[in-house]
C-alpha cells in the first residue's frame, strides 16, 4: 500500500521527501509507522520503474532539496491500481482506507462504483474474528467483555460503512 499512497499523494502535487513522509504518517502512521528505511528505498524503486522523477531545487537556507514528481507512467499505474485493486486491498481495513483516500482520482463514477461494490460484497458476507468451526460467532455469544466489545465495535463500524457505501453508490449511479 506504500506504493499506492506515494503515487496518490504525488498525483495531488509534487512533494519533498519530508512532506511526503508527513502525509504518509498522517494516513497510515498510527497503524504502520513508516521509517526512512522503508520510505526512501520505495521512492528509489518507483523512480527506477519510471513512475516518479526527482527534481533538485535550491534550498532556502543550505542544501538543495529534492522534489518528487509523478510521471505519466506513475499516473497510469496509480489509476490501474485504483481501478483494479487486489482482493486484499478491498478486504483489509487499513489497505481499504488507503485505497479509499485516493479513489477520487478515478474520474469515471462507474469505475469508482465498481470498486465500492467489491467492498460492499465483502462486507455483506457473514464474518467474525472468532469462529466455532465454520460458524462466525457474534458478540452476544461471549461473556468475555473484551471479545464482546471488540465484536460490538466492529459491528457498529461495519454498519456505518455499509450505510455510507449505499448512499455513495446511489450518488455515483445518479452521476452516470
Amino acid at each position: 500500500m506504500l506504493k499506492l499512497a506515494i503515487l496518490g499523494f504525488l498525483h495531488d502535487r509534487p512533494l519533498h521527501g519530508y512532506e511526503l513522509r508527513r502525509h504518509l504518517t498522517a494516513l497510515t502512521g498510527h497503524v504502520r509507522p513508516i521509517s526512512d528505511g522503508t520510505l526512501y528505498p520505495a521512492i528509489k524503486r518507483l523512480e527506477s520503474d519510471g513512475l516518479l522523477v526527482r527534481e533538485t531545487e535550491p534550498g532556502s537556507a543550505a542544501a538543495p532539496r529534492h522534489t518528487l514528481h509523478l510521471t505519466e507512467a506513475g499516473r497510469a499505474a496509480l489509476l490501474d491500481r485504483l481501478r483494479e485493486p487486489e482482493q486484499v486491498d478491498v478486504s483489509d481495513e487499513n489497505r481499504w482506507f488507503t485505497l479509499l483516500a485516493f479513489l477520487r482520482h478515478l474520474a469515471d463514477p462507474a469505475a469508482q462504483a465498481a470498486v465500492l461494490r467489491r467492498r460492499l460484497a465483502f462486507l455483506s458476507e457473514p464474518a467474525s474474528f472468532f469462529y466455532e468451526g465454520e460458524r462466525p460467532l457474534g458478540a452476544e455469544e461471549f461473556e468475555d467483555p473484551f471479545r464482546r466489545g471488540l465484536l460490538l465495535v466492529a459491528r457498529a463500524t461495519t454498519e456505518a460503512e455499509l450505510a455510507w457505501l449505499h448512499a455513495t453508490l446511489a450518488e455515483l449511479d445518479q452521476a452516470r
